[in-house]
């Protein structure tokens, strides 16, 4: 049972990681809020990106729920601006990225909560 509740808390984790990159990519779009329906979108996918997040938090510890959520959707933002904006970071831009990725690998895989 108790990975099952795990597993409840890791399916929360990618909704709120897909809504939030949903809400972020398309941010752009609402042309500072005022365009009613890209706000509408980027608002309500905001709202369930949150909902699912506080969600993952009451079964992962928060700082793994976290870390993992702000890397995988800050990278996945910044390569949805290169794809539909065409926006590439530079070299510093690039290797920062790189350790994000890295910091939350070890994070998951190696930190420990007390």
């Amino acid at each position: 049972m108790k990975s099952m509740t795990l597993l409840s808390g890791y399916i929360y984790l990618a909704l709120a990681i897909i809504t939030g990159i949903a809400s972020n990519g398309f941010l752009k779009t609402t042309e500072g809020f005022s365009k009613l329906s890209p706000t509408i979108f980027c608002v309500t996918s905001i709202v369930v990106c949150l909902f699912c997040i506080s969600k993952a938090m009451t079964i992962i510890p928060v700082g793994f729920t976290y870390a993992t959520y702000g890397a995988l959707t800050i990278t996945a933002v910044t390569l949805f601006g290169i794809f539909k904006y065409n926006q590439t970071p530079n070299i510093y831009g690039t290797i920062g990225l790189i350790l994000i990725i890295a910091g939350v690998i070890l994070l998951n895989l190696f930190g420990k909560v007390k």
